[in-house]
């Protein structure tokens, strides 16, 4: 069975039904607000892993293709 990855709008609605954003996701980090918006279109570990970490769950379930072994 193929995975796909989560399309952007999930990830997004996934952050407000657990009462946050990624721009907080961001600050909190200490990034830019919109910092962690790269990570919803290209590979970038640091700021997938926030984002799952903040969802609950790991980087390769949200984004499959960019962890295939």
């Amino acid at each position: 069975m193929v995975k796909i990855d989560w399309h952007p709008a999930d990830i997004i609605a996934g952050l407000k039904k657990r009462g946050t954003t990624l721009s907080a996701v961001s600050r909190e980090a200490g990034l830019s607000a919109s910092t962690l918006s790269n990570a919803l279109h290209r590979s970038w570990p640091k700021g997938e892993r926030l984002i799952a970490t903040a969802l609950d769950c790991e980087p390769y379930e949200i984004w499959p293709s960019r962890y295939s072994k």
